[in-house]
């Protein structure tokens, strides 16, 4: 049991200030640990359905597939990376975060997955901004340039229309995911967690580039409002099958 809030870290970053938090829930007395940007809540552990289900549904084309090389865009508190290694046939994971100061947290064990992440032979984090990765063609992986991947999953942006930063903007667009697609082996997934309800707009961009997409909305409680709050999950399969 902890105190009943804690800031456990601090630091200034490019993108603003970035905090952790914990706090003891009053109903639950469980630890709820939270990530914010200045002001902004970022992410919570007391809302890990959509994180979970992006490994899920993002990797369920793939279910057949031995030895899948995955990356994941944005660390955050690492619960779509931890159920992406639980999927079977995962045989490495990359993931790749633009805040060392995140990537720090887990090293250091101030979040619940940390030394799960860090204990698996199969994880490596990598400090990097995603989105320039993908648009100046270096690809995701700074020890093998230009390697291809079995899966793509992105939790970073609110949504396609509500991006952290201008410059991921233009992942979003036709340009961006074809630089996307060209990381993907044949029949590869790209898969994207969005906090808004299903664009129709985005899903047409994605059917442009791809070959199968589809926008999941995943459910789950919200103890905070009462009901149910949704998320998105968009999977978009990359044509001719591996």
């Amino acid at each position: 049991m902890t105190t009943r809030f804690e800031e456990l870290d601090w630091k200034p970053t490019p993108i603003g200030d970035i905090s952790l938090r914990r706090r003891r829930d009053p109903l639950s007395g469980d630890d709820v640990y939270e990530v914010k940007l200045g002001d902004e809540f970022l992410m919570s552990s007391l809302f890990t359905e959509g994180e979970i289900a992006l490994a899920r549904l993002g990797l369920a084309p793939l279910a057949h597939h031995p030895g899948l090389d995955v990356a994941v865009g944005g660390l955050g508190l690492g619960y779509t990376a931890h159920a992406a290694l639980e999927e079977p046939g995962v045989r490495s994971l990359i993931v790749v975060d633009t805040l060392g100061e995140v990537i720090d947290w887990h090293r250091r064990g101030l979040v619940p997955l940390g030394r799960a992440l860090g204990s698996d032979d199969r994880c490596r984090l990598v400090h990097g901004d995603f989105f320039a990765m993908v648009r100046e063609g270096r690809g995701l992986d700074p020890q093998a340039e230009g390697r291809l991947f079995h899966a793509i999953l992105l939790d970073v942006d609110h949504s396609p229309s509500h991006v952290l930063h201008p410059s991921h903007a233009a992942l979003y667009r036709p340009a961006g995911l074809s630089d996307l697609s060209r990381l993907l082996h044949p029949g590869g997934v790209f898969a994207l967690w969005s906090n808004d309800p299903p664009d129709d707009d985005f899903v047409s961009l994605l059917a442009d580039g791809f070959q199968n997409t589809a926008a999941h909305v995943v459910e789950f409680p919200n103890p905070l409002r009462g009901g149910t709050s949704t998320n998105t999950v968009y999977v978009a399969v990359k044509g001719s099958a591996p």
